[in-house]
């Protein structure tokens, strides 16, 4: 912050003190700078690396087993019966939370 003297003009700085200030924001711009290239570095790097990792896996093309329809049952409160072989015509529902209890007793 300047002073100003009662004439309005601000008061004369020596010259030195202004070139050390200079100096002083031309390095912390400089150092504003590279810290702002590393952040694009970094964030370039991450896109990459996660496109590079999810290019592993193949989104287009996929194999279905059976009919493909998978049946949300409305007539059981709601129940999700999902099978790869389900028949929209099928009475039973298939139990989805494992084996049933009347195997193996």
């Amino acid at each position: 912050m300047e002073k100003i003297h009662a004439t309005g003009k601000p008061e004369n700085v020596p010259y030195i003190v202004f070139e050390g200030e200079m100096a002083r924001q031309e390095r912390h711009i400089k150092r504003l700078w590279i810290a702002l290239l590393a952040a694009i570095v970094a964030l370039v790097l991450t896109v990459g690396i996660f496109v590079w990792y999810l290019n592993q896996y193949d989104f287009t093309s996929y194999e279905q087993d059976g009919e493909g329809i998978n049946i949300l049952g409305t007539s059981n409160g709601g129940d999700c019966n999902v099978t790869a072989n389900a028949n929209p015509n099928q009475k039973e529902p298939v139990n989805s939370q494992g084996p049933s209890d009347t195997q193996g007793t």
